[in-house]
């Protein structure tokens, strides 16, 4: 059986609307993103501000950002099967459907640390508290200017997210100490087990924050950090 070539025509076409549903999907990870921001600020606000409210936002929250990941996720791979995407496209695709995946977790930590707000907020405030938050606030950072890196593709944000990643981790581990190694601890334990988990959690991301600026260097440039 002869088989059947596309007049270049029909090529262009095919490509214009890979084009465009990439672009389609890329703007649907910018929104998830955007969505992951949100849930990331309220459980800052949960943490340090005492807003016990923004507990209820972030379970709604949650919600959305699943469904946008299991639609994004479908998406990327009815486009691998049935769009004939070339290697650049493919790369851009796989970097998009690993990036969801960062940012669900990012969202599923986000909950997790407002949940812990609730059991926090019985205890007195303890003084390292001012330093999480700063800590806290620094991860933010790093998923608002990996989510600019995605909107913009622009590989160069990597290296900005590295200093802010190196400085969350030396957060992490200067206040790893002051908690494991405090001394003379009056009361209960479960707050200090508490602080323990949420610098934990604000590492872990960080980390995927990180992950997502060298996913995009991965779709512009095709290397690997």
């Amino acid at each position: 059986m002869n088989s059947v070539s596309l007049s270049p025509k029909a090529n262009r076409q095919e490509a214009n609307q890979l084009e465009r549903s990439l672009r389609r999907v890329q703007q649907e990870v910018l929104r998830m993103g955007t969505l992951v921001e949100q849930s990331f600020r309220l459980s800052h606000q949960s943490l340090f501000e005492q807003d016990l409210d923004a507990i209820e936002k972030i379970t709604v929250l949650e919600q959305q950002i699943d469904v946008y990941y299991r639609q994004i996720e479908s998406d990327c791979a009815t486009l691998m099967t049935l769009q004939a995407p070339v290697a650049q496209d493919l790369r851009t695709l796989s970097a998009f459907m690993q990036l969801v995946r960062d940012l669900e977790r990012i969202g599923d930590c986000a909950q997790d640390l407002s949940e812990m707000a609730i059991k926090l907020v019985k205890y007195p405030p303890h003084r390292i508290l001012p330093e999480i938050a700063e800590m806290s606030e620094h991860a933010q950072l790093m998923l608002a200017t990996s989510l600019v890196a995605l909107a913009d593709l622009d590989q160069s944000a990597g290296a900005r997210v590295k200093e802010y990643d190196d400085i969350v981790d030396d957060a992490y581990d200067r206040l790893y100490d002051a908690i494991a190694f405090q001394k003379d601890f009056p009361g209960v334990v479960e707050p200090i087990l508490l602080l323990g988990l949420i610098i934990r959690h604000l590492e872990r991301m960080a980390d995927h924050a990180t992950n997502i600026s060298q996913r995009v260097t991965y779709i512009v440039t095709g290397k690997r950090n």
